[in-house]
């Protein structure tokens, strides 16, 4: 016959004892948010809201979500080191490129493991860590009205005025 008794849970890690009585059973008991077994609260528990909209408890460890990583961008000619939040999206990405390469973000196009991504899409959730390579193209419907000298604001098909001698 096994006797309950009620326990008192501390913070920590789990704990492990035995039941007594020859069953050799363990029982494991997790801990709670209070600062010892005492019943003194050291602290409230703080939340923090991650970009995908999940509510979640904020992490104690010294590796944060808004932590900077390195991300390479890679033009066809050249490439660039930028320092950005994991938390940050690709359009933001696309500012700070505009600054280095003089390519309006609107005439930018990034791809992360071979798929062009979408301004709102955040590096994080997509998997973009510390060191890992961004492919930057040129847009080639703007890259071709830029050729063509169409990218002043004259539209496509509208006709020029007719000149008279």
């Amino acid at each position: 016959m096994i006797k309950l008794r009620s326990k008192r849970f501390c913070r920590g890690s789990f704990k492990l004892g035995g039941n007594g009585g020859g069953t050799g059973g363990n029982t494991a008991v997790k801990g709670n948010e209070r600062g010892s077994c005492g019943g003194t609260n050291s602290g409230e528990i703080k939340w923090e809201l991650r970009p995908g909209g999940m509510l979640v408890q904020k992490r104690e460890s010294g590796e944060s979500v808004g932590e900077l990583i390195t991300v390479r961008v890679s033009t066809v000619s050249q490439w660039h080191d930028i320092s950005i939040e994991a938390t940050s999206t690709f359009g933001e990405l696309k500012m700070v490129l505009s600054l280095v390469t003089s390519l309006e973000p609107k005439e930018q196009r990034l791809l992360f493991k071979g798929k062009e991504r979408d301004n709102s899409e955040y590096l994080h959730m997509v998997g973009v860590r510390d060191k890992d390579k961004v492919l930057l193209l040129e847009d080639p419907a703007i890259k071709e009205r830029k050729l063509h000298g169409l990218a002043g604001g004259q539209a496509i098909g509208t006709p020029c005025r007719p000149i008279s001698v």
